[in-house]
């Protein structure tokens, strides 16, 4: 599809700089911009390609004034990067529609299924399930019993979701994700072996919320694993047994939350994040990437890094001290000689 300029501004509540009736095609990052594209400016560090890109038009924020000439049209918004995510959703939504039941597909007679679904080729719908309306489930996912999917959901090729599991409306689960495993419970023996602990709970995701590729949640001892509605989790996390996120957290990829962990409200953690088991994390916490985080952080907004995970400012000053401890060691052997020496006079 084309849209010129002004079209775009009129959408996006823009200010344009430059020719209103240039037309674009599709997006492009600003440094691999090329004729007919749209791209976007919000980060300062890409600032300087502003004046090379050879994309025909570049969102930028209301309060950007270009330090020389530019060669593309400028359309002013009040956030360049939400208005370039509203473009590309509305260039997602001018996809065709998958609808309809692949002849391949298994429905167990006892299922419910909602209207205008998609069911891809070799997908598993068991016993009691019910899927909503709109929802589009893609080849080779396995919906166990007693599943409850709500409308306009998407679950990609290649998802498992265990029986009981209940996932709500406007979801997205990315492909690989498993949903409702058994928890790690095993209980030790005098044999020095270990029992099983039977994982009887289920898993329950509430509305918009949206799970990365190969991610694991698992199913509750007793009771419910829940993810909040508006979370948004990675690639690579693995939720343990009876684990509550908040609503509208957000987890970057191969974080690990041991069981019974409870994490607030709007918190935001970054890339293998360990949290142990049992502890609180309070509403608006964030946390660094790689940070061990073994005890409850109870301060509602703080801002923790390292290993063991301590406030950001203290962390910082120690790091600091931890480039230069080879330095520190070396005067310090020296002053041990130098004692030493004064000893035997």
């Amino acid at each position: 599809m084309e849209f010129t300029a002004k079209t775009i501004a009129e959408f996006l509540h823009g200010e344009i700089v430059g020719n209103p009736d240039v037309t674009v095609t599709t997006v492009s990052k600003i440094e691999e911009g090329k004729k007919g594209t749209i791209s976007f400016l919000a980060n300062p560090k890409y600032m300087k390609y502003i004046y090379t890109t050879e994309a025909s038009i570049v969102l930028v924020n209301r309060d950007f004034e270009p330090e020389s000439d530019v060669g593309c049209t400028l359309i002013k918004v009040d956030d360049a990067y939400q208005a370039f995510a509203s473009l590309l959703e509305l260039q997602d939504q001018a996809k065709p529609v998958k609808t309809g039941i692949d002849k391949t597909a298994i429905v167990e007679k006892s299922a419910k299924t909602g209207k205008e679904i998609y069911l891809g080729a070799y997908t598993y719908i068991g016993e009691h399930a019910i899927i909503g309306d709109h929802v589009k489930i893609y080849p080779q996912v396995y919906i166990g019993d007693h599943v409850e999917i709500g409308d306009h959901s998407i679950i990609y090729p290649g998802v498992t979701v265990y029986e009981n599991s209940k996932i709500g409306k406007d979801c997205v689960i990315h492909s690989g994700t498993v949903i409702g495993s058994d928890g790690f419970g095993f209980a030790p023996r005098t044999d020095q072996g270990y029992k099983k602990v039977p994982q009887i709970g289920n898993v329950v995701i509430e509305d918009w919320v949206e799970i990365g590729a190969n991610t694991t949640i698992d199913r509750a001892t007793i009771g419910s694993t829940i993810i909040r509605m508006g979370v948004k989790l990675d690639n690579l996390i693995q939720v343990a047994h009876n684990v509550e996120i908040g609503e509208n957290t957000v987890i970057a990829a191969q974080t690990g939350i041991s069981g019974s962990a409870r994490v607030g409200k709007n918190c935001m953690f970054g890339g293998q994040v360990g949290l142990a088991g049992h502890l609180t994390i309070a509403d608006g916490v964030k946390i660094g990437a790689q940070a061990g985080v073994p005890s409850s952080i109870e301060e509602p907004g703080k801002i923790i890094q390292g290993t063991p995970a301590q406030e950001l400012r203290q962390f910082q000053r120690s790091s600091i001290v931890f480039r230069r401890l080879p330095d520190l060691k070396a005067k310090i052997d020296e002053l041990e000689k130098e004692l030493n020496a004064l000893k035997k006079r």
